[in-house]
Order: structure tokens, then sequence, then C-alpha cells
């Protein structure tokens, strides 16, 4: 199947990757034309401008946006709506506020152009992992882009199947996953990343007691001396609270135990905050969503061991590097 894809970052450059290897063939387009010559060298075929790019694409065209969320990917769908036809796809695969889906939606639909958004799990590793997807939008171009998000996906590997889920049929076991009509996709993203949050500071915060623990100022009742990089590696075999985010932070703790490369300033994409928004506007109570999404903001003014965890476990999965704004 051929496929656009506008936007070749960290993940924007692995998708276009892994498509390729799966025998899709990939028009890019970027800002930066460094990116898009370094992907032409691999295979995909270079647009050096907007109107190349859809000129390119046969049509139905289908191009897959993948920059940050904002004004960026607004006015990157705006201009791409000028150019599109009817029948056309626009998939926005990107962080967006689900809000933003749902009126982008509207306004492309009614020229004829279709619209799906896309929550896309899997960081810097999604290349040889796969991506988890969230989907929203029509069921008749979600089953369309099928041999896609297919493609992405994971796929079934070696994880057991669920109990009870024996004769079910769902593309979730799979890696991804239509959830629903336009803005639904990224509203589980969304989710997620409220949840992820919250997992997060839960590690951070238990090694920062680990941390604690060792230091020669307590009672002797805690002058242990913890290794933290053995402690979150026996965690990974067969304990209760395994996850990719522990095997990341066993990673971080086994390249530097002080985690002295981390300054401990921690970011929010957005998403956290968007969760809260939306418990707040449902009356969900979500405790340890917002604490832990406070716990970000309190960062940035004062750092702890366990905001450094945070920063380790966000390079890893996602190549952040943080900035002090």
């Amino acid at each position: 199947m051929q496929i656009g894809v506008f936007g070749l970052g960290r993940m924007g450059a692995n998708i276009v990757r892994r498509l390729m290897r799966a025998q899709h063939e990939c028009v890019v387009f970027n800002r930066t034309p460094d990116k898009v010559r370094q992907l032409e060298g691999e295979g995909a075929i270079a647009a050096a401008s907007l109107a190349q790019f859809v000129h390119l694409l046969a049509k139905p065209r289908v191009v897959w946006v993948m920059l940050p969320a904002g004004d960026v990917t607004e006015q990157a769908i705006a201009a791409l709506a000028e150019k599109l036809e009817p029948g056309d796809i626009v998939i926005d695969g990107g962080n967006s506020y689900y809000k933003d889906d749902v009126r982008r939606a509207k306004l492309i639909n009614a020229k004829g152009i279709n619209y799906i958004d896309v929550g896309t799990s899997g960081g810097v590793w999604g290349l040889e992992r796969g991506y988890c997807l969230m989907i929203g939008g029509k069921p008749e171009i979600v089953n369309y882009l099928d041999p896609i998000f297919k493609s992405l996906a994971p796929g079934i590997g070696d994880i057991p199947k669920t109990p009870g889920r024996e004769h079910l049929s769902s593309t979730a076991e799979m890696g991804y996953l239509h959830c629903g009509s336009h803005g639904a996709g990224h509203f589980v993203k969304m989710v997620h990343n409220g949840v992820e949050y919250a997992l997060m500071q839960a590690y951070a915060e238990g090694f920062d007691i680990f941390r604690s623990a060792n230091s020669q100022e307590l009672t002797e009742d805690y002058r242990y001396d913890l290794n933290m990089a053995d402690i979150s590696e026996v965690w990974r075999r067969g304990s209760v609270v395994g996850s990719w985010l522990l095997d990341l932070t066993a990673m971080a703790l086994a390249e530097n135990p002080t985690l002295s490369n981390y300054s401990g300033y921690v970011q929010d994409s957005g998403e956290g905050r968007w969760t809260i928004m939306a418990a707040i506007e449902e009356a969900v109570p979500a405790d340890v969503l917002s604490a832990a999404l406070y716990t970000r903001f309190r960062s940035r003014q004062e750092h702890t061991f366990a905001e450094k965890i945070l920063s380790a476990m966000r390079y890893k999965f996602g190549g952040h590097v943080e900035q002090h704004s």
C-alpha cells in the first residue's frame, strides 16, 4: 500500500522504516530536507515541497501526519486540506487533543476528505517492537487502512492469550484497535498517558525511598546499602510490578546508579493535563493521576532522585531530553 508521511522526527522516521520493511511504498516530506534525504537513501520516495508530496501520491491519497500537537499539526492539516481531494485520507498520528480531532474532522469531512486520529505508543523503540495504535474515525476508512495498522502494530508475538478471550474477535491482541468515532483514538491515548504518568511516579517514589534508606544521616534502622540497579532487575523477574517501564528503569540504573546524567527536571507532554481536565468534566476522581502531574510541575523548581528516575524513563522510552524552560 502507498502512504505519505509528513513529519520525520524520532517516531515519524521510524514509522516510515517499519512500513517499508513491510513492503509499503512511502512518500516522505519534512520541513528539514536532511531527514528527507536520509530516508530517500533507505528507499523512500522524497518530496521537496508539500505540493510535490501530494502530487506523488496515488488516489485515494493516504497521508500520515506525525508532528507535535498544537499549532504545527493544525497548520499542516489545514495546508493539506487545501491540496487534497474528496476521497483522500488524513491520519493524525501525533498526540493531538481529542477535541481538536472532532473539530478538524468536521472541517475536512465537509470537503469530502476523510480524517482518522491514531494515538501512537511505542516511542523510539517502535521500529523493532511495533507501535500500539488507538484509532478513531469511520469504520469503513479504518478497515481500508488495516494493512497499514497491521504492519505498524507489534502483532501477537509471544504474549500468551488472555484467559477468557478465546472466543472474542478483535484486533486488540495484534496491538491496534478501532476505539470509536473521531477523537476516540486520541482520547484513549490521552488517558493512556495519564496512567503512564502515575505508573512512572510510583516507581520513582519507590526508588527514592530506597535511596533515602541508604543515607547515613538516618537512624540505624535505615542505614542500608541497597543496590537499586539489582533491585530493579530482580523485580523484572516474576514480580507482580514488572513492566516495560521497569525494564527501562533497570536499564538506566545499570548504566549509572546515581543517575547523575539526568537533571530531574521533568516535562509533561500535554496529555496528562488533558486527562485531568476530562476527569474534572466527567466528575471522576483521579487522585493518583493528578498527583503525578503536579509532581512534574514541582520538579521544575526542585529536583529529587525520584525526578531523576522520571527523567531517565522518559529518555529511555521516548528519547525525551529534558529542557529547562
